[in-house]
């Protein structure tokens, strides 16, 4: 017998042609609005039956919110600006690479081509038990599937989990907090707030509901990049079971500027991230404090790695991830030569 499932929830759709109109729907309906941006993430959860939102709001008509425009010392990306126009900026290709490689290993072209930058910072947990509808911690209910003797938790949390275990999804969240990048949001109340983009992701211990510090009402209108880490040495390697349209195990992105040259060069400041480590992209500062001042050797990565993975708990079946995670702050650490992109 066919399986019957009940049909997509109705909700009503708006497609606002400015950040004003927008919120002024998302100050209507508060929580009970949904705000679509590619609409790869937000459009699964309506097909899942999962959230049930009384109002869509489709921000793909608001001029504004798309392009990539130079500052005087770096980049400004529109939220609604795709990954696909993000890896093919030129001054992203020659000045910020990094965000370049984060931004194509996410999933395929045709996703790329669709996705937006500002979805794919801000897009929820992709735990099975939780996207399946679970009562959870997360969503609402009094215990972590995943982290129960017989739980599938392969891809969860080793670090930072506090009830909850599920990981954040976004591939280019860790090059944005290496890159030092800012996240600039318009507010319920029509004030500009920016902040840290490592600031921008929270938690489980923080708000266990949310994956970022966005309230109801809030909008990500820009990602701005400065010039601080512009054009340094660059590393990001992202390990996941498929090429194509997975999402990452742990990745790793790292921003270095060195004194000297060759085997003899030192690390004069360093930035670290990791992503499927946690439920928020993990910014390594203790590791960084460690390296700083140190020769860009093999030594050093080895003292980067263990102290990366210091406190890891590992789950039934993710303990691969210690490893995992340790052996790639170390290739972080020796690096690579910048790739030289053409179009």
């Amino acid at each position: 017998m066919a399986v019957i499932r009940d049909v997509m929830p109705a909700f009503e759709l708006f497609q606002p042609a400015s950040i004003e109109d927008a919120q002024a729907v998302l100050d209507r309906y508060g929580a009970g609005a949904l705000v679509l941006a590619g609409g790869l993430d937000s459009l699964d959860w309506l097909k899942d039956r999962i959230k049930r939102p009384q109002a869509l709001v489709d921000l793909s008509g608001i001029p504004e919110l798309k392009g990539i425009a130079a500052l005087e010392d770096g980049l400004e990306i529109g939220a609604m600006t795709t990954l696909t126009d993000v890896v093919r900026h030129p001054v992203v290709r020659e000045r910020y690479a990094i965000l370049l490689d984060a931004a194509e290993s996410a999933a395929s072209p045709q996703i790329r081509n669709q996705g937006t930058i500002g979805g794919n910072v801000s897009q929820d947990t992709r735990c099975w038990y939780y996207r399946a509808g679970w009562a959870c911690y997360r969503a609402g209910g009094n215990i972590c599937y995943a982290d129960t003797p017989d739980a599938i938790n392969r891809e969860h949390a080793i670090l930072e989990a506090d009830r909850c275990v599920a990981v954040t999804p976004s591939d280019t969240a860790p090059a944005l907090i290496v890159l030092d990048a800012q996240m600039v949001i318009r507010t319920a109340a029509g004030d500009e707030r920016i902040v840290a983009a490592e600031d921008y992701f929270i938690g489980p211990g923080t708000d266990i509901t949310r994956m970022t510090i966005l309230q109801p009402g809030d909008l990500l209108t820009s990602i701005r990049l400065p010039g601080t880490w512009g054009g340094a040495r660059f590393y990001f390697e992202k390990v996941r079971d498929r090429q194509v349209w997975d999402f990452a195990l742990v990745s790793v992105a790292s921003a270095m500027v060195t004194t000297g040259a060759g085997g003899g060069s030192a690390i004069e400041r360093v930035r670290l991230a990791v992503g499927g480590a946690a439920a928020r992209p993990l910014r390594l500062a203790a590791v960084e404090d460690l390296v700083r001042g140190r020769p860009r050797n093999e030594a050093t990565a080895d003292l980067a790695g263990a102290l990366a993975v210091e406190g890891a708990q590992p789950l039934r079946f993710n303990a691969y991830k210690v490893p995992l995670m340790r052996n790639l702050v170390k290739r972080a650490i020796r690096g690579v030569e910048a790739a030289t992109w053409t179009s």
